[in-house]
């Protein structure tokens, strides 16, 4: 490939690099071409993508125009593909050692999330977590809960009330 072909190469790579939220590395060596079709589809279901890219390309896309993703360079030893999340990076994580999982020539090395690079074990923690919208909802569960206590017992006030003036008219009536 001439110096033309390996620049436009490393722009396209800046570019992914650019857009994403996070970055996975993972080594991909003797998996077939149905299986990397798998990952791929279960990527793009959370907004991430899996490319192969030479890792000098890859690391000179990072040291000339992604300095954020510097951290990442030690990690590109060997075939490695790059996962690109565009979307909620714990869902690419947990996609990524989900099908890391299932195949044992598949082995997620190293990640880079909200510029902080992460081991493999790390990056497993990140994807034992629960997702964004789950961690919302207990949040706002845990908001509430002291007001429906609060609301309970006011109700209560007023239902025992009711219940003592209905015994009162029991027992006059009866």
């Amino acid at each position: 490939m001439d110096r033309k072909g390996k620049e436009a190469l490393r722009e396209v790579a800046a570019q992914r690099f650019s857009k994403s939220k996070a970055v996975i590395l993972a080594e991909y060596r003797g998996l077939t071409v149905e299986e990397l079709t798998k990952l791929r589809v279960e990527l793009r279901k959370a907004s991430a993508e899996f490319k192969i890219v030479k890792n000098r390309i890859a690391i000179k896309a990072i040291n000339i125009e992604q300095q954020s993703f510097e951290k990442l360079t030690k990690s590109f030893k060997g075939p490695v593909g790059v996962i690109y999340a565009y979307g909620d990076s714990a869902q690419a994580t947990k996609a990524a050692l989900a099908f890391e999982k299932d195949h044992s020539n598949f082995k997620v090395t190293a990640g880079q999330l909200d510029g902080e690079a992460y081991t493999k074990t790390q990056l497993q923690v990140i994807a034992d977590l629960p997702s964004k919208d789950v961690l919302l909802a207990q949040i706002i569960g845990t908001l509430v809960a002291p007001h429906k206590g609060i609301m309970n017992v006011l109700n209560g006030v007023n239902r025992s009330l009711v219940q003592v003036i209905n015994a009162i008219k029991d027992k006059k009536t009866a």
